[in-house]
């Protein structure tokens, strides 16, 4: 069963930077699906982005982070990314690493991933 501990969040100013990280248990880590996803308060939880399973990875992101937000994987530490540049107050939420162990595609579904990590807060001030 893999299980998911995200670290990373913060405080940080509008226009900075911030690096997610979710290091992942298990041994099946290098062709797992993984995705981040975000609730802010009184909104649902939603895509932010996604990485494939198999090399070569690919990547898919929601239209608000694009070209700002980049997502990696490191399988030699069991460990995915999420590089959030020029941020804003609007990426203000709670992310969640996501992970679906049983294929190595691309998904922005919620229903698309199984386990779930404890999230981790980022606050954007401006």
């Amino acid at each position: 069963q893999v299980q998911l501990v995200e670290s990373g969040g913060g405080l940080v100013q509008a226009g900075g930077s911030l690096r997610l990280s979710c290091v992942a248990s298990g041994r099946t880590f290098s062709t797992t699906a993984m995705g981040w996803f975000r609730q802010a308060p009184g909104k649902e939880r939603g895509f932010v982005a996604a990485i494939s399973g198999d090399s070569p990875y690919y990547a898919e992101y929601t239209d608000s982070v694009k070209g700002r937000f980049a997502i990696s994987r490191d399988n030699a530490k069991n460990t995915v990314y999420l590089q959030m540049n020029s941020v804003m107050p609007e990426d203000t939420a709670v992310y969640y690493c996501a992970a679906n162990p049983r294929s190595s595609g691309v998904y922005s579904g919620l229903r698309d991933y199984a386990i779930w990590g404890q999230g981790t807060q980022v606050t954007v001030s401006s």
